[in-house]
């Protein structure tokens, strides 16, 4: 397809191109040679009267032109593959999706665990693969590299569309057998206790560790773990303590021997809020998958503060 003199197909080595802005991997992904892809460039070159990409020593560097062209045209070709993939019928158990969702442990446990006992029964070719959330987690879906996010409501950027799905409140968990907690904790025993820290690769912080840094108090951390599962397994045997999501505190506390008991600190509730791309938005099977999320956290049980 050609508009105005320009060959469509052009438009996906362009977007290749401005992202690896390496002639030789740009060659890779588009699986051709070299050669051929230093003509194709040669032909943008021509059609915008612009260089595009100027070496500047060992690197290619965009010109101000194909900065200003990089994201249109990406979001451009994410819309035509959309709608190209959108079919006039929909059917679960012969979609062969696969997908890909950025969610913690926590998302994980509470509500992608019960989504796939029913894609096993409703739609057993759809396949999706969990992403760890990190400081690109909005960038992966605003690229088109994951099809869905699972993030506390705060963090949510403007580009994407957005609903809210489940609220949570904070617990504090210990080992069953911690005879030196009694059944409600001061503020002075809490802080002087040790702590376990869930903390993500990387600069992202949890809701709960920004939070905490806000309140003005100092902990003592001992044990810093990747996810939220591990928090009270890090506790058991010991006298350290954690803060976690209640949600996911009673649910392990039906595997491990943990007491779960109010948090001294004000703690506010967590919104998490479940989002995707614009262009996701009114494609067919990407419209079920957000119904199975809603159902999940309409089958969550109404949330109850420890008391």
């Amino acid at each position: 397809m050609r508009f105005q003199k320009l060959d469509l197909n052009l438009l996906h080595a362009l977007d290749i191109l401005l992202d690896e802005k390496n002639i030789t991997k740009a060659a890779k992904r588009l699986h051709l040679s070299q050669s051929a892809t230093s003509s194709i460039l040669g032909r943008l070159r021509e059609y915008f009267e612009d260089e595009v990409l100027v070496n500047v020593g060992r690197n290619m560097v965009p010109t101000a032109l194909a900065l200003s062209l990089q994201d249109p045209v990406h979001q451009l070709l994410l819309q035509i593959q959309s709608t190209l993939e959108i079919r006039p019928t929909f059917t679960p158990e012969q979609c062969d999706r696969h997908f890909r969702i950025v969610a913690s442990d926590y998302t994980t446990s509470i509500l992608l665990a019960q989504v796939a006992q029913r894609l096993r029964s409703e739609a057993p070719k759809v396949t999706f693969e969990i992403i760890q959330p990190s400081q690109a987690s909005a960038d992966y879906v605003i690229r088109g590299e994951a099809d869905m996010l699972f993030i506390p409501r705060g963090y949510a950027p403007e580009e994407l569309q957005g609903e809210l799905l489940l609220e949570d409140s904070f617990c504090c968990v210990v080992c069953a057998r911690n005879d030196l907690v009694g059944n409600t904790l001061t503020i002075e025993h809490y802080l002087a206790m040790g702590h376990v820290v869930t903390h993500f690769p990387g600069a992202l912080r949890t809701f709960e560790e920004l939070h905490f840094s806000t309140t003005g108090y100092k902990r003592r951390v001992e044990i810093t773990v990747p996810n939220f599962n591990a928090v009270p397994q890090m506790v058991i045997g010991t006298d350290r303590i954690g803060t976690m999501h209640t949600r996911l505190a009673r649910k392990l506390a039906n595997y491990f021997p943990i007491r779960l008991m109010p948090v001294p600190i004000s703690y506010p509730k967590t919104q998490q809020m479940m989002l995707w791309h614009p262009y996701l938005e009114k494609d067919p099977v990407h419209q079920w998958l957000r119904g199975l999320m809603h159902d999940a956290a309409r089958n969550e049980p109404i949330l109850l503060e420890i008391s």
